[in-house]
């Protein structure tokens, strides 16, 4: 049995993400996890239910809003942006989505670019993990800039366990980069 597709709809119009609804609930490989009308806890929300897929108002993003997904989403291989288009949109807000609606597009379109979304994701669905205490302090000192041999003297621990954590951390968060982790730390308010 083929894993379904989890999404996230961010619009703050309820006939728009009724219609959406409509449309998914007739594919039984597509599932809406989840449904907001802001983007006030957009970052947590991504991190606690883990989208395949964000279909999201891009005017809802400010440039700040969108540096901020960009960096929590990029790194994140499962992950996938679509922007959902009714209005004119400066091409420059778009840079970081991998795929765009246009709500005027026929169902089969819609279904399709979200089916095309998911297969382009690379690597295999990675189960989510809980980060253990040490991974935690070593995500902190990550945050805080800090290399893995100051990293290494400051917890007291050999650089070749500083690396293990990190791959660990990298493996549990799905995020590769340093700002990326940072930005998970904020988020987490471990910073």
């Amino acid at each position: 049995m083929s894993r379904k597709i989890d999404i996230m709809i961010v619009e703050p119009s309820d006939i728009i993400i009724e219609g959406l609804t409509s449309i998914f609930n007739n594919y039984n490989d597509i599932n809406i996890i989840a449904t907001l009308s802001d983007t006030e806890i957009l970052h947590e929300k991504i991190i606690s239910a883990k989208p395949n897929i964000i279909i999201i108002n891009p005017t809802l993003l400010s440039p700040l809003e969108r540096q901020k997904l960009n960096l929590l989403i990029q790194n994140r291989i499962n992950t996938s942006l679509i922007a959902l288009v009714y209005q004119y949109v400066e091409s420059s807000s778009l840079h970081i989505f991998d795929n765009t609606i246009d709500i005027r597009a026929p169902k089969s379109s819609i279904v399709q670019t979200v089916r095309d979304c998911y297969s382009s994701q690379k690597g295999k669905i990675s189960e989510s993990y809980e980060l253990s205490e040490r991974e935690t302090s070593v995500l902190i000192l990550v945050a805080k800039g800090l290399s893995s041999k100051e990293i290494a003297e400051n917890l007291h621990i050999s650089v070749h366990t500083v690396n293990t954590h990190r791959k660990n951390i990298t493996h549990k968060t799905g995020i590769k980069s340093v700002a990326g982790l940072a930005v998970y730390a904020m988020i987490h308010n471990l910073t």
